[in-house]
């Protein structure tokens, strides 16, 4: 009965670890937080200053929650009076802590984006970006039970155990890279599509030193985001994923509709947003946004429709975000305003 309880202890601590390194952090809301979809998606956005935050709850249904937080900063520069090319830099912080053990991962990654006009009437770009960092992980193991913590099939928290780790804490620098052509198809259809790729370095994440031939594969990514009014105060908005990673691949995507209630001008107005979103063989989000001028909220909820809804009862987790978009003249004047990378 013993060995049985050590190797399901074993079973799940091992899938736990899994579970944490081979899968990156990812929102519902992705399109929110672009430079984890893309580096070079940073700065496409009609403004040259964005604050982001997020924070999203998964899991509670089932197990201990998941619990996850971001932050993202893009300030976007013109190069000049004579150049219709610019840079975006920044930074994208995020922390996730997952499971009993409270296995966290806090990511610091700086960004820069250089954005290349190739034709300034249509607001065409290549926009090539980097962004790279440190990673540290932890775990702590005070938090998980052992075999030898059960004494005569009774189990007790106080009773000492013999298992031992090396070390509970390890960091690690992770870069990414990415390519990213944005334009204008007719007179208000923007669109952009990227490609990326994440784990170049192939970083190794083992605790273990007898394990440290463990390491993040690279990750492949397609990005796709159009917008198109279909009336003064209308517009439709979709996007897009395609990631694969070794022999996994995930999709996602959804389509939102927008309405203006209040509207000043393009970048200076009220809108109620609404839509859907699928992430393949694993949630359905609808998703609720509201733009207040400068400020925007947003929330979605997953409805689980992977193999874990009958345990999760369709229940995923929630999500929310808040971010502050604007043109400050300070980093762009009001010419370069019309030129610039832009995406609603």
């Amino acid at each position: 009965m013993k060995s049985n309880r050590k190797t399901l202890l074993l079973i799940f601590f091992v899938c736990l670890l899994n579970i944490s390194f081979g899968q990156d952090i990812n929102f519902s809301q992705f399109y929110d937080i672009p430079m984890l979809r893309n580096p070079s998606l940073a700065g496409i956005f009609n403004g040259n200053v964005r604050v982001t935050s997020a924070y999203r709850n998964q899991w509670q249904s089932v197990t201990v929650p998941y619990r996850t937080v971001a932050l993202g900063v893009e300030l976007k520069r013109s190069m000049g009076e004579n150049s219709n090319d610019y840079i975006t830099y920044g930074i994208q912080l995020t922390n996730d802590m997952a499971g009993d053990s409270r296995l966290s991962r806090t990511q610091v990654f700086p960004m820069f984006n250089y954005h290349k006009s190739l034709n300034e009437e249509k607001g065409t770009f290549i926009s090539a970006g980097f962004m790279g960092g440190p990673v540290m992980q932890q775990f702590d193991p005070s938090k998980l039970s052992f075999d030898d913590q059960f004494v005569h099939g009774s189990y007790s928290a106080s009773n000492p155990t013999a298992q031992t780790f090396s070390t509970t804490k390890r960091t690690y620098w992770d870069p990414a890279v990415g390519l990213t052509y944005s334009s204008t198809a007719g007179e208000n259809t923007n669109f952009y599509i990227g490609t990326g790729v994440f784990h170049i370095t192939k970083p190794k994440v083992a605790f273990m030193e007898q394990n440290n031939n463990i390491t993040l594969l690279p990750k492949y990514v397609l990005n796709a985001g159009l917008t198109k009014p279909t009336s003064d105060d209308n517009r439709v908005i979709l996007y897009g994923d395609f990631f694969m990673q070794g022999g996994s691949k995930q999709m996602q995507g959804g389509v939102m509709l927008s309405h203006d209630l209040v509207k000043r001008d393009e970048d200076d107005k009220i809108s109620i947003t609404g839509g859907i979103f699928y992430r393949h063989k694993d949630a359905m989000m609808p998703v609720v946004k509201l733009e207040y001028y400068k400020t925007t909220i947003g929330m979605s909820y997953d409805m689980n429709t992977s193999k874990l809804k009958t345990a999760s009862e369709y229940r995923g987790g929630y999500e929310v975000t808040v971010s502050y978009k604007a043109f400050r003249t300070k980093y762009t004047s009001p010419k370069d305003m019309m030129r610039c990378p832009r995406f609603f």
